[in-house]
């Protein structure tokens, strides 16, 4: 079995799934109802996983409980979900013995089906990057729709990769949201056209090293068709586009927020402008719509819709359906969402900001600000994030286990910022009413109280979701006391 082997016949094929988890299921149930012989490993054994194990058991499918790591006797192929590191036991076993590792990604584009109206399958419009990958898909979708296509979300976002490949009605094209995990497995994978939106150290304990992390973001130009969209104030990204080993004619396409230069895509005067997909670039442009038209017009989620409009204009998109396509765009809860204002302080929701690089873009999207920051920093240093939000700080309220490494940097470089420490050792809703109450008696009328920890959750909260609805209903508190 080899990388390039598009029609592999799983009839019988003794084939592990890594994982019980959505992905691992999904992947199970797929390749049963393809023939294979089906044996899904995970090192886990609560009564979560049990439950999950005996409807596929009911399938036809095998698995083993509390061993994740040796490998079942006769193996040819083995899928794995995204999170599975690549030192795990398992897979240096099945490395020893020649068995091939994928991930759900690859299976699904091994899996794609020819068009009846092109006789190929439907084009993979393709992004990643640390922050913005899920806006801007999503971004993309709503301007393919609003094309006309029959378009998804998919991949690390929506409806799952597999599925739609798989669709009883084919889809025209895919917006394909991808993860660094994702794209380690994928090894088959040649998109259409790709954007990288930026890179930032995150899961370094996955990759290893920020080398490897970035050569595993590279892996979505390569063999990209129409475009490789970069991000023109992150050179990190241009370069992975000059590595990369791209199909003839292949254009390397730049976006950004300052007035484009020709076959880059940028902002004049309030508009969006594409001089890359147009005739005689050198002189000509096409307005797209407006920085109104971006919900929210923050800075970074301009970027966003120019590399969600970059893509789809190399697909040939019309200008007319890009406008219409982001003013129909809503944004997923937790991110930069208005929560209210109250007493002339607007409260910000970005709780999707867990880490340094996420919560840099929403900070440059206020001024002035009383930052709720901290949790679990995954190992992150805080320094460059706090220089460069300094000017911009009214105050800071600190919370979560990892407060100290945000303090010391506050110290550091924004030693004039008033920072009070609130909420140790509490946890959820009570925790969250005492941040917000000590954020407004901060804030003076006209601030921005804005939740953008730069941190991960689970210290306090379930997830970043409930950190954010938590943070909602204490602002809704605030506001009418009474109820």
């Amino acid at each position: 079995m080899t990388n390039t082997d598009t029609d592999t016949d799983f009839t019988d094929l003794p084939v592990v799934v890594a994982g019980l988890g959505v992905s691992g299921i999904s992947a199970a149930r797929v390749l049963r109802g393809l023939g294979a012989s089906v044996t899904v490993v995970d090192g886990g054994s609560g009564a979560g996983l049990r439950a999950r194990a005996a409807e596929l058991e009911a399938l036809g499918v095998a698995v083993r409980l509390g061993d994740g790591d040796s490998l079942p006797e006769g193996t040819r192929l083995i899928v794995t979900s995204p999170g599975w590191a690549p030192d795990s036991p398992l897979f240096a076993a099945a490395a020893a013995v020649g068995v091939e590792v994928w991930g759900d990604v690859e299976l699904a584009w091994r899996l794609r089906k020819p068009l009846p109206a092109t006789g190929e399958p439907a084009p993979w419009l393709a992004v990643t990057g640390t922050n913005g990958k899920t806006t801007t898909v999503q971004m993309l979708a709503s301007i393919l729709a609003a094309a006309g296509k029959r378009t998804a979300a998919v991949g690390n976002v929506g409806v799952s990769v597999l599925d739609a490949v798989l669709a009883e009605e084919p889809y025209d094209v895919l917006a394909v949201e991808l993860s660094s995990y994702q794209l380690h497995w994928a090894p088959s994978l040649r998109p259409y056209s790709a954007a990288v939106l930026n890179l930032a150290p995150d899961h370094l304990d996955w990759h290893g090293s920020m080398e490897a992390y970035a050569a595993d973001k590279g892996r979505i130009y390569e063999g990209n068709v129409v475009a490789c969209v970069y991000n023109l104030a992150d050179p990190a990204t241009e370069a992975l586009v000059m590595e990369a080993d791209v199909e003839e004619g292949c254009r390397a396409i730049g976006f950004g927020l300052g007035a484009p230069s020709p076959s880059n895509f940028g902002v004049v005067d309030g508009l969006l402008v594409d001089r890359a997909f147009v005739q005689d670039r050198a002189t000509n442009a096409a307005e797209l719509g407006a920085v109104e038209d971006v919900n929210p017009p923050a800075p970074h989620n301009i970027a966003n819709a120019l590399a969600a409009a970059a893509l789809a204009r190399s697909y040939g998109v019309d200008a007319k359906a890009v406008r219409e396509g982001l003013r129909a765009f809503r944004p997923d809860a937790h991110r930069i969402a208005e929560v209210g204002t109250v007493r002339e302080i607007t409260y910000i929701d970005d709780s999707k900001a867990t880490n340094t690089h996420a919560a840099a873009a929403s900070l440059a999207a206020y001024r002035p600000i009383v930052w709720i920051a901290g949790g679990l920093a995954k190992g992150a240093t805080f320094d460059d994030l706090v220089q460069g939000a300094a000017e911009r700080l009214r105050a800071v309220v600190l919370i979560g286990q990892d407060r100290a490494v945000i303090r010391e940097a506050l110290e550091r470089h924004a030693p004039d910022v008033p920072v009070v420490e609130a909420a140790e050792g509490q946890t959820g809703a009570v925790a969250m009413a005492e941040i917000v109450r000590t954020a407004a008696s901060l804030a003076r009328s006209g601030d921005t109280v804005l939740l953008a920890p730069a941190c991960a959750s689970m210290d306090m909260f379930t997830n970043y979701g409930e950190r954010g609805d938590m943070f909602a209903a204490a602002v809704r508190e605030l506001a009418d006391p009474g109820e």
